[in-house]
């Protein structure tokens, strides 16, 4: 089992999207988070540490996808290093799993003084360690637990049709 425990605090970006672009936004992360992930509504508190003083104290509500735990692709608590395996040798519709791992740490560290989540900087420097030690050489790609052909989709409406086509074979 992991060493880290869940933080009372959940960091991340919010982003205002204009109300003419809600409904097109809302298909795209409809389909995005296809997955079993649930729409909540939760309160979004500004960091202390903006640096926009109006801003210190700010909430509003905001839209968030979650996978809760009923969630079938839910796996619960884990091994770090079998997880940072699985992760390198993981791609979905959207690209190499470790891509967004790295991207998705990167961020997190970003955005305030406190927002690095040392499970996910701990998991992005297993999976660099790994690649390092292979040499980049991976083995086999799996997605969706299953070797196979991958396919990169470039838009909303091709990652659908991939979908599509996965539930039917």
């Amino acid at each position: 089992m992991s060493k880290h425990t869940a933080s009372p605090k959940v960091w991340g970006a919010a982003y205002h999207i204009p109300g003419c672009k809600a409904a097109e936004v809302r298909e795209y992360l409809d389909i995005r988070e296809i997955n079993g992930y649930s729409m909540q509504y939760t309160p979004f508190h500004v960091s202390a540490t903006t640096s926009e003083p109006s801003q210190k104290e700010a909430s509003f509500s905001c839209l968030v996808y979650i996978g809760l735990p009923d969630n079938p692709q839910f796996l619960g608590p884990q091994d770090q290093q079998p997880l940072a395996e699985h992760i390198l040798k993981s791609t979905g519709p959207s690209g190499e799993n470790r891509e967004y791992l790295y991207m998705l740490d990167e961020a997190l560290t970003g955005l305030s003084d406190e927002s690095r989540d040392e499970h996910i900087h701990d998991l992005a420097r297993r999976c660099r360690e790994l690649e390092q030690a292979h040499g980049g050489d991976l083995g086999n790609t799996v997605r969706d637990g299953v070797p196979g052909t991958l396919k990169r989709v470039g838009s909303t409406q091709e990652q659908e049709e991939v979908e599509r086509e996965e539930e039917m074979q």
